[in-house]
């Protein structure tokens, strides 16, 4: 059992540094499928691509949808603490998921926090915080991300 966790751990972690590191997108994409993640048809995934996470927290899930697209610099957290600090005795680790849905488009250096879904034809500004869910065929750009403009359906 023990072998089996060190080795799910190790593969969980190359799979986060093939998606943060490698130059290909392909294999960007191949990386976060290691991780065990659901990640769609024809996403785009830029260079320095963060997923935040604790390897050993099994309430981590992350979904990309199809023909997504996410820029340089974003950073995806899926779970959070306070590490080695003795905060960790009166707060808990903050667990949650994170859903992309299809068409999407995150804009450069932005960070989405967890338990969000980012609704499908949505656009998320370069340097947003997203810490709230954005509803389907939305503009949202900010710290905290809010609302800009709707985008006509065709």
């Amino acid at each position: 059992m023990i072998k089996n966790s060190f080795l799910k751990k190790l593969k969980i972690k190359f799979g986060k540094y093939l998606a943060n590191s490698f130059p290909h997108n392909g294999i960007r994409c191949y990386g976060l499928r290691l991780c065990g993640f659901n990640i769609g048809k024809e996403v785009y995934i830029g260079s320095n691509f963060t997923v935040a996470s604790l390897i050993s927290w099994e309430g981590c899930q992350l979904t990309i949808e199809d023909r997504v697209a996410i820029g340089p610099n974003v950073t995806l957290v899926l779970s959070s603490d306070a590490n080695n600090s003795k905060l960790m005795e009166v707060i808990p680790p903050i667990v949650g998921s994170i859903i992309i849905k299809h068409d999407s488009w995150i804009g450069a250096g932005s960070v989405i926090l967890p338990n969000v879904e980012i609704g499908r034809m949505s656009i998320v500004g370069a340097s947003s915080m997203v810490n709230k869910n954005v509803d389907e065929y939305t503009v949202v750009a900010g710290n905290p991300a809010r609302f800009l403009k709707a985008i006509e359906k065709k």
